[in-house]
């Protein structure tokens, strides 16, 4: 925009690369592609390269961690964490603050009372130790805690 007298008068430029014939247009080839709407200027090789290590980087943090194998072991003690963590014992990760939910703790400690049950006569000796081990060692910490609120 330019001002005249007070008054602003406005510059159209024709940008577009073709005329209306379909011919590149000899005054459109000379501006830089990065000041025509709705393209996007083109990366130098040095933002191509950050670029690059910065994918790489993450790729590698995902190839790194490996979800535990899901067996039974494992799953008996992700509920266990999950009873310990509504006990308050283990801060949450995003607040970093230690929150209890007793009410979640006795229904994921109930939880794993019914597996016992459930699986009763159909568990392995280690299978059953860590199952019974959990079971009674989360009833205390429940107790324990329920007694101070």
């Amino acid at each position: 925009m330019t001002e005249n007298n007070g008054e602003k008068e406005f510059v159209i430029k024709d940008r577009r690369m073709f005329d209306e014939d379909g011919k590149t247009r000899e005054d459109a080839a000379k501006e830089p592609e990065d000041t025509m709407p709705g393209r996007q200027p083109e990366q130098k090789p040095e933002g191509e390269a950050q670029e690059a290590k910065k994918q790489k980087a993450e790729q590698g943090k995902e190839e790194h961690y490996q979800m535990p194998e899901m067996n039974f072991h494992n799953f008996i003690l992700s509920l266990y964490t999950s009873v310990i963590f509504n006990l308050g014992e283990l801060a949450d990760p995003v607040s970093n603050k230690k929150e209890k939910d007793l009410k979640a703790a006795k229904q994921t400690i109930d939880i794993l009372g019914m597996l016992k049950k459930k699986t009763e006569g159909n568990l392995d000796n280690t299978e059953k130790e860590l199952l019974d081990g959990i079971l009674s060692e989360s009833r205390m910490r429940y107790v324990k805690e329920s007694e101070k609120s």
